[in-house]
């Protein structure tokens, strides 16, 4: 006997056989039974659902001479014998991929006036339509509109978007889903009953879950299967031939990440690697398994993981021993860098490194306690008092080493200053208070140097359980020593000749700490301010004019921008301990340009060559060039532009008798 795929062999021939589209064979066979029937169907869906066959069953029952109570084929008539055997005259199935052109359609219009020999109706199946070219669908309009009254039209797509509005008005449209998962594994437990094949519901489940949502695909997986096994189907041999990962390797790594083991971590993913696995396919597999794990954790919502139930106890177990943080943070994780993966450069490096941080995820809560900040309700407790070996000398002398680096990190460059005279704190033996203003700087330095300055303090202090709380002035109520003078009096004054700025960065977050560092040493002293006083009186206007054009030099090329930098005038003013620098540019373009483009670079500048800290600069206009004369453009103008400026020109024009326009 010849073979024939399963596909083809258990391909549905009635309602009651189609897989997971209940609804619309509902609908199809109510319209049967009332004779409501439609001149042209539109069967929407996914590849491998079965539209195709949806459409054989509805023209083989409206032809149907003895249909059955439930609207099915009989299966015995004149009609149903020939349809089954391909020779029916009165159902015509067409591929609109190979039958595109207008000549193809108006073949098709002719054979519609031919009524049916067998049957009531001449049903035409028109499959991929919407690879019929615009021309095509354009003469189809017309008798798609109004055709006989024996002439049905059954049209298949899976692009519903390519097909013009004019032919989906005209049609009764279907959309057909995905078949679910659990449909299909009892489909393929039922044909595999039959066949005569042993194979285990897990392993059906990977057919299922890799035909997604397509029954024929599945099928075929299915006899893939089957002609690599044999008989006798296990797990193992699915996901070898299959080339599926298996749901074990997320188990262990899982594992992994919650002994914060990341050596074994890497490992197993550079065994997935040897595999031949793609990589993204494995963070995508990874995401997919923190999502199941939070879903089993839920408890109630363990419905929504489409697995056997030996792999959803196996989730169940695994996700009762995590925190939803560590799922929660986890998946944030792999879910970013999926999305990171296509971009990044050394894509194994952005994954080990993401399997790393994961590895973080379960010790990081419990390094650091004493940095969460409790309810002003509770009080913090007892902290015992500090040895006589850590002292506030000591702790200042070690504060400074650790700073030390942030002086040639460009990025960092202008935060030394306010690190180098930070105001610190000793509460007990072990929590260093690191004071700033208010809470965005607070975010700023938790966020980017704390935890590199809590590990030289401890390294420096000999103190491994040394904690670095970065704290807002004034916020806490513990007894604590001062390390440095509290400049809090001058604080308010300071701020209020600061301008504020938009946006978490070192310029915004830090930029009044500098300010107020080089105005105030001492709370209640202004001997601060005099020294800013003595350190500016030194400024000279030479000096200032030599930063600028060194400072100005690095954009000579961009024309545009020199031009504009360099063809203006620099003068200092000196107001209330700080230093303002005046530019006059030539226009109010060249303004604009520099306000929007160079001026927080220019000012960072001005800081670092003049090394003065309370630097701003003045963008003005230059008088003169306010009232200069317009630019000449057009060759009349120019000529009165000679005539009135040059008496060379003039001259010229009187000696030759010359009428310049």
């Amino acid at each position: 006997m010849q073979y024939i795929v399963s596909a083809r062999k258990y391909r549905p021939d009635s309602f009651g056989g189609l897989i997971g589209q209940d609804n619309i064979a509902r609908t199809l066979r109510n319209s049967i039974k009332r004779g409501q029937l439609a001149h042209a169907y539109l069967f929407c869906g996914p590849r491998g659902v079965g539209k195709t066959s949806t459409a054989r069953i509805f023209a083989k029952t409206i032809n149907c001479m003895n249909p059955t109570p439930d609207m099915e084929p009989c299966g015995h008539c004149e009609s149903c014998v020939s349809f089954d055997e391909g020779r029916s005259y009165c159902i015509h199935e067409l591929d609109a991929a190979s039958n595109n052109g207008v000549e193809d359609i108006k073949q098709l219009m002719e054979k519609v006036r031919i009524p049916p020999q067998v049957g009531r109706y001449s049903v035409y199946i028109i499959d991929e339509v919407h690879m019929l070219s615009q021309a095509a669908f354009n003469a189809f309009l017309k008798t798609l509109e109004e055709p006989p009254a024996h002439a049905i039209f059954i049209l298949a797509t899976t692009e519903k978007h390519k097909i013009l509005p004019t032919i989906l008005s005209r049609c009764q449209t279907y959309d057909f889903n995905r078949i679910s998962i659990e449909d299909i594994v009892r489909n393929l437990k039922d044909i595999s009953e039959k066949e005569g094949v042993s194979i285990g519901d897990e392993a059906l489940h990977v057919i299922a879950a890799k035909a997604d949502g397509a029954m024929r695909d599945a099928l075929t997986l299915f006899d893939q299967t089957v002609a690599f096994c044999g008989r006798e189907v296990s797990y193992q041999d699915v996901i070898s031939n299959l080339n599926v990962l298996d749901y074990d390797y997320y188990f262990r790594l899982v594992d992994c990440f919650a002994a914060s083991d990341y050596a074994s971590a890497l490992l197993l993913f550079d065994e997935v690697l040897s595999k031949g696995f793609n990589a993204l396919y494995f963070v995508s597999g990874l995401s997919r398994h923190f999502r199941d794990l939070i879903v089993s954790k839920s408890g109630s919502a363990s419905s929504l993981i489409e697995l056997p139930g030996s792999l959803k106890e196996r989730y169940a177990s695994q996700a009762s021993g995590l925190s939803m943080k560590f799922l929660y943070s986890a998946l944030e994780d792999s879910v970013r860098c999926e999305s990171a993966y296509r971009s990044s450069v050394n894509q194994r490096l952005l994954i080990e490194f993401t399997l790393m941080k994961m590895c973080r995820l379960v010790s990081v809560p419990e390094v650091d306690p004493v940095r969460t900040v409790p309810p002003v309700s509770k009080p913090q407790p007892a902290v015992p008092s500090a040895p006589p070996s850590l002292d506030m000398e000591r702790l200042r002398k070690v504060w400074d080493d650790v700073t030390e680096k942030y002086k040639s990190v460009p990025s960092i460059q202008r935060f030394y200053s306010f690190m180098k005279s930070a105001e610190l704190g000793l509460e007990g033996d072990a929590v260093v208070h690191f004071f700033v203003k208010n809470d965005k700087q607070k975010a700023w330095v938790e966020a980017n140097v704390a935890e590199e300055i809590e590990k030289g303090l401890r390294e420096g202090l000999g103190c491994p359980g040394l904690v670095l709380s970065v704290k807002v002035a004034q916020e806490t109520s513990a007894p604590v020593r001062v390390a440095a003078p509290v400049r809090a009096v001058a604080a308010e004054n300071v701020a209020q000749n600061v301008k504020k700025k938009s946006g978490l960065s070192i310029s915004s977050v830090l930029q009044e700490d500098e300010v107020r560092t080089a105005e105030s040493d001492a709370p209640g002293d202004v001997s601060g301010n005099r020294a800013s006083e003595d350190i500016l009186a030194n400024v000279k206007q030479e000096d200032v004019r030599r930063v600028w054009d060194s400072m100005t030099a690095k954009y000579e090329s961009n024309k545009m921008l020199f031009a504009a930098v360099s063809s203006g005038d620099v003068s200092l003013e000196k107001q209330e301990g700080r230093l303002i620098v005046h530019f006059s540019a030539a226009n109010e373009a060249q303004k604009e340009l520099i306000q929007t483009k160079l001026l927080s670079d220019l000012e960072d500048g001005l800081r670092t060559g003049l090394d003065i800290v309370a630097v701003s600069l003045a963008i003005e206009v230059a008088p003169d060039s306010e009232k200069s004369s317009p630019a000449c453009y057009m060759p009349s103008e120019k000529a009165k532009y000679m005539m009135e400026n040059s008496e060379e020109v003039r001259n010229l024009c009187e000696d030759l008798g010359l009428d310049l326009k």
